[in-house]
This record gives structure tokens, sequence and C-alpha cells, in this order.
């Protein structure tokens, strides 16, 4: 009888504990967020705006770099949070729950829209041959080589670009074309176009905290904010 009292009091003590502790997170303090550049340009403005709405004292300084460096980042402590892709099954937070899913994002073709295939409602990568292919290896190029490989397609790049605002010049300035996240879309300018690619390929963008590490309260609540309601991709 005294055991099981001890332990509800325990429990209590624990949940007052946490409380507080999301208490403090709510009042102030500052995330670090890595993330890649299409993530930072066509996702991160819509949390953004939705974290400033709910957590208004909660400061988060976005850390922009490829998918390895952002990966790096979290596993050395200079990023307290990430958003990665296709995290594996086992990435949890402190408390023990998975990070939280952001949205399943598909890729498309990148095309001029005076290109022969802009008008169509799905392009094989075969298709996309005979043009040069521009593409971004900020953790997208992996994903890339999967359409190819889906199709038994020889994967030939012909420019890896790393900043996504020439990526999008040099297929304005028709130089070949490109394959692209849906995220990608709120940054595609008028005389570009997005078509769904197929295969079909896609990737799940997860919020997440360190797999090694405790959670920062304040990752926490992040995460919670999503989970509560995810604000989506921008259309």
């Amino acid at each position: 009888m005294v055991l099981s009292h001890a332990r509800a009091a325990l429990a209590g003590a624990d949940a007052v504990v946490d409380v507080a502790s999301r208490h403090r997170a709510t009042s102030g303090g500052t995330v670090r967020l890595a993330a890649t550049p299409t993530v930072c340009q066509g996702l991160l403005p819509a949390l953004l705006r939705e974290w400033s709405e709910r957590l208004p004292a909660l400061q988060v300084r976005v850390f922009e770099g490829s998918g390895e460096e952002t990966e790096a980042w979290l596993a050395g402590a200079a990023a307290d949070a990430a958003i990665v892709a296709d995290p594996p099954p086992d990435t949890v937070r402190g408390d023990g729950h998975g990070g939280a899913l952001l949205v399943t994002d598909p890729f498309h073709a990148l095309l001029p829209q005076d290109h022969p295939l802009a008008g169509e409602e799905s392009v094989h990568v075969a298709d996309l041959a005979d043009d040069p292919l521009v593409l971004s290896p900020n953790g997208c190029e992996r994903h890339i080589r999967t359409i190819h490989r889906l199709a038994g397609e020889e994967y030939t790049p012909a420019h890896r670009v790393r900043d996504l605002g020439t990526l999008l010049s040099m297929v304005q300035a028709g130089l070949g074309v490109s394959i692209l996240p849906e995220v990608s879309r709120s940054v595609v300018p008028d005389d570009l176009v997005l078509v769904p690619v197929t295969p079909h390929h896609s990737r799940e963008l997860v919020l997440c905290g360190p797999r090694d590490r405790p959670w920062l309260p304040a990752v926490r609540a992040l995460v919670d904010s999503v989970a509560r309601g995810n604000p989506g991709p921008p259309r």
C-alpha cells in the first residue's frame, strides 16, 4: 500500500517538473534549427509564422546547410533541432516519443514553361534524358538517384548547384532541367513549372531533436506545436 502511494507521488512530481519545463520553454529561449535550402525557402516560412503566433517568446535561429551538414550539426550539438528527410525509425526525442512529421514531399520535374513536356500531367524521367540535368546536392541528390534507379535509367547529371537561386536561374537560361521536391513550389518563378515525375517518389520531412541526448524543452514545445496543428506545405 505504501509503495503504491510512493509511486503515485513520484509520478505526480515528475508531471509537475514536466509542466514547469514546458512553461519555461514557452516563456522564452532560442532554438538553433538546421535545415536544407529547399526546406528553408519552401517550408520554413510557414512554420516560422506559425511558431511566432503560438510561441511568441520563443526564438528560432535557422542554420541552412546540406543534408550532411544539418545532420552533423545536430549530432555535434551545434544545432538543437533539425528538419531531416526520412530519419531512421528509432529517431526519438528526450521523452521517448518520435519527431513530428511535417509533410510527405513528392518530387517533380522542373521545366521552362515553353518546354515540350511542360503541359503534361506527369513526366517520366526517361523523357528528360535529352535535357542536361541540373540538380542540387543539398539532400535531394540521393532521391534523384533513386528515381533514376527505379526507372532503370542512367544517372548522368550535367551540373551540381548548391544554391537554389542559381539552379532556378540556370533552368530559366535554358541550360537544362531539374528535379525538385514539392516544398520548392513557392520559390519557383512564373516562367518555370513543376510537373510530377515518374516513377513517383517522395520523402518525409520530420522535425526532430538529437538522437543521443535529451531534447531541450523548447524543442519539445516546437514539436508539440506542430503535432497539434501542422501548417503544411505552402501552396
